[in-house]
């Protein structure tokens, strides 16, 4: 009788013991959770435009290139020119000078003709475009260019200056031609002596007879 009280007791304590073990094996176990964001690719700089001239220096009446490029695919370009005119002078600083000696003002020479102040240019396929221009204004002229469906822009600087002056007359080119002529001056003094002389010895001459 002893024996099945102890043996029943046993039975009811592992029960007691399983229950919470089986629980807790048949409890679902927490899943990881799956991100459902795609991944994101990495940042890239933006597109920029640009604008060059195939000289930076140019005279009054020679033609520059302009050179866009990273605009849009086949889109019509503005470009707009804005010029300022030549400075005078600073102070303190000598005026230009003429071959002849005189001096004149570096006066502003800014409105003067009329090359085009905005004008239009085609991109190809890759967003590049060349254009001639050909300025009528001296001083320094400043292209800036935009895309009319990419809104991409872009800038550059031109110094237009004024047609080259024939060298002034300086003493080595003056001394050749006074050579010349102090030598052809010369010449003369000798023949007129010459034909003097001649002249003498005729008149002695008749003279004598």
């Amino acid at each position: 009788m002893r024996l099945s009280r102890i043996i029943m007791a046993l039975t009811v304590g592992l029960a007691v013991v399983a229950v919470p073990t089986a629980a807790g094996a048949a409890a679902p176990q927490p899943q990881p959770t799956a991100t459902t964001d795609p991944p994101q690719p990495p940042p890239y700089p933006p597109t920029v435009a640009s604008l060059t001239v195939n000289r930076p220096t140019i005279y009054l009446g020679e033609t520059v290139v302009l050179t866009g490029t990273n605009f849009g695919p086949n889109e019509t370009v503005d470009i707009n020119v804005t010029v300022t005119p030549q400075a005078a002078p600073a102070g303190g600083a000598a005026p230009a000078r003429r071959s002849d000696g005189s001096t004149v003002a570096m006066a502003p020479v800014a409105y003067q003709a009329s090359a085009p102040l905005h004008f239009t240019a085609y991109t190809d396929g890759q967003g590049r475009f060349t254009k001639n221009y050909k300025p009528s204004v001296t001083g320094l002229l400043t292209f800036t260019a935009t895309g009319r469906e990419s809104g991409r822009t872009a800038s550059t600087e031109l110094r237009v200056l004024h047609k080259k002056q024939p060298l002034p007359v300086t003493g080595d080119s003056i001394g050749t031609p006074m050579k010349l002529g102090g030598g052809l001056v010369g010449a003369g003094a000798v023949m007129l002596l010459l034909t003097l002389a001649w002249r003498r010895r005729q008149r002695l001459g008749g003279a004598a007879h």
